[in-house]
C-alpha cells in the first residue's frame, strides 16, 4: 500500500486544475505517469510512504485496536507531522469521518486544520494529486515484483491473474502477499485440511 501527502501554495491550487488533475482511478495509467513529474514541479513538497504487507497483516492481527483504517490514520498523520500544513485535506477510507477525523487529531504535533472526507480525491484537486503520485509509485512497486515473480496481475485480490498466480505461489514467496486478505487465508486453512476419499 501507497500513501502520498503534497502540499501546496493555496494561490497554487489552480495550477493543479490546469494539469487535469483527479481521482487517479479515473485517469489510465500512461495519463498518470505523465503527470507524475508535473505534479512534483507544481507541488511545494511531497513525502510517499510505501507500506509493505507485513506491516498491514500486523495491524491486522496482532496490534490492540488496530485495523488498515487505523494504520492508514497512522500514516497520514506521519505525512501531516512531517509535511507541517496550516489546513489538511485527507481521504477518508471510512464513511464514519468524524471517528476518523478525531483519530487524525489525536496525532497532531501541529495546529492543522483537518478536512476528513469520503471520496476527497475526487472533489479536491491537492487530494486527487496525492493519490496519482501514490497510484504510479504502486504500479512501479507492482512492475518491480512482476520482473521478480512473474505475472502478477494488478496485485489486488478481486484479479483473477492475481488470484491464480496466489493460489500458485502463496507458499513459495509468502513474503509478497498480505496474510490478513480473505482470500490467503482462505488458500492456506484449506491446505492443512483432510479430505474425505470414497
Amino acid at each position: 500500500m501507497v500513501i502520498v501527502g503534497v502540499t501546496i501554495k493555496e494561490e497554487d491550487e489552480y495550477k493543479l486544475k490546469t494539469l487535469g488533475v483527479k481521482d487517479s482511478k479515473l485517469l489510465s495509467p500512461q495519463i498518470r505517469e505523465e503527470l507524475f513529474d508535473e505534479i512534483k514541479k507544481y507541488v511545494f513538497d511531497y513525502k510517499i510512504i510505501i507500506i509493505e504487507p507485513a506491516e498491514i497483516d500486523d495491524a491486522v492481527f496482532k496490534k490492540d485496536g488496530l485495523n488498515l483504517n487505523w494504520l492508514e490514520a497512522a500514516k497520514s498523520i506521519e505525512l501531516i507531522n512531517y509535511l507541517k500544513p496550516d489546513k489538511a485535506f485527507v481521504d477518508c477510507p471510512s464513511t464514519n469521518t468524524k471517528a476518523y477525523s478525531e483519530r487524525l487529531e489525536s496525532g497532531l504535533k501541529n495546529k492543522t486544520q483537518l478536512v476528513a472526507e469520503h471520496k476527497a480525491d475526487v472533489k479536491y484537486p491537492v487530494v486527487s494529486a496525492a493519490s496519482i503520485l501514490a497510484k504510479v509509485v504502486r504500479d512501479r512497486e507492482i512492475a518491480k515484483i512482476k520482473d521478480r515473480y512473474g505475472n502478477i496481475g494488478s496485485g489486488y485480490p478481486a484479479d483473477e491473474v492475481t488470484q491464480r498466480f496466489m493460489k500458485e505461489n502463496y507458499n513459495k514467496h509468502p513474503e509478497i502477499f498480505r496474510k490478513s486478505w480473505a482470500c490467503y487465508k482462505k488458500l492456506v486453512t484449506g491446505e492443512g485440511q483432510k479430505k474425505l476419499q470414497f
